[in-house]
């Protein structure tokens, strides 16, 4: 366990506690193993990757848990074009957007300030103050053009987009 995934755990059990909720051995096993998971998991990758280290959680424990992280600010729930929630951790003060592969499912994060700011601008053109926004872009990854295509949304890395 890294000391980030360590610093959002305790973060975690003290939502837990503050709401008077019981912090079990399996909660904390799926939000460590929720932490250290890089990507976007739907709930059925990330419950299959869970019984792979501990056979005994079951997917509604899982699909609790995820709900309880939401809520607690330390996960985003994210809806893509196929209807699938998938879920990532929150990090804070990271504002990213996506690019979706339609043939693969493969998801990239994408962040730029140009994007960033125009979006502020056309706000503020019409009067209007930017709480938050979503911004997917669908299309086909150079890898799926080239008939290589990979599993589905296995290449998240976070890439930055300034050119």
């Amino acid at each position: 366990m890294t000391s980030v995934t360590n610093d959002f755990l305790n973060c975690f059990l003290q939502f837990m506690n503050r709401k008077g909720l019981n912090t079990t051995s399996q909660r904390c096993a799926i939000a460590a193993a929720f932490f250290d998971l890089p990507g976007h998991h739907s709930l059925e990758e990330f419950y299959q990757h869970i019984v792979r280290q501990d056979p005994g959680i079951g997917q509604t424990t899982v699909y609790r848990t995820l709900k309880l992280l939401c809520e607690a600010g330390f996960a985003s729930e994210i809806h893509f074009s196929d209807g699938i929630a998938r879920y990532e951790v929150a990090k804070p003060n990271s504002h990213h957007d996506h690019i979706v592969c339609l043939s693969c499912g493969k998801i990239l994060e994408i962040c730029n300030q140009r994007i960033e700011a125009l979006q502020r601008e056309l706000a503020a053109s019409r009067d209007f103050t930017l709480s938050g926004h979503v911004h997917n872009l669908y299309g086909c990854c150079a890898d799926c053009r080239n008939g290589v295509g990979n599993d589905k949304g296995r290449a998240a890395e976070p890439e930055d987009l300034r050119k």
